[in-house]
């Protein structure tokens, strides 16, 4: 148990994090490709033109909530809870607006990105961490969780 974090996981965090370094690794050495998720899912769904091959796009976003089904089998469930449907609903459009203005993501560009140095991604993963400190500074400042 970690001070101050009593229902942290750090081996499972541990484990899912090479797991995601691994397929970010596939993709780019066995693809050429970066696995930004909001690309794949752009290209899975046919919004973009470029990128990995569309069935690989499609499979890669089918087995992120298809390897959290599993866990889930294999664990039992996780306790998880979310705001209200239209904050989600806002909150996801928010984040895709600011994908695409960002050109890519938090996996794109934190995992990906900073892996082969890329001066863009370590702008925009400095730029998505100070972002997230402000907004839970403020939350909490107004009282929230």
């Amino acid at each position: 148990m970690l001070p101050g974090f009593p229902h942290a996981m750090p081996v499972a965090g541990f484990i899912g994090g090479l797991m995601i370094g691994v397929a970010a690794a596939l993709m780019l050495l066995g693809l050429g490709r970066i696995a930004g998720v909001s690309g794949l899912l752009a290209r899975a769904t046919g919004l973009a033109d470029g990128g990995a091959p569309r069935a690989v796009a499609a499979a890669f976003v089918i087995g992120l909530p298809l390897g959290a089904w599993i866990v889930a089998q294999v664990h039992g469930p996780v306790a998880t809870t979310f705001p209200a449907p239209l904050t989600l609903t806002l909150g996801g459009l928010i984040v895709g607006y600011g994908t695409r203005l960002g050109s890519g993501c938090t996996s794109g560009h934190g995992v990906c990105g900073l892996s082969r140095l890329s001066k863009r991604s370590m702008i925009a993963t400095a730029l998505f961490m100070a972002s997230g400190f402000v907004s839970v500074g403020l939350i909490r400042a107004l009282g929230g969780m």
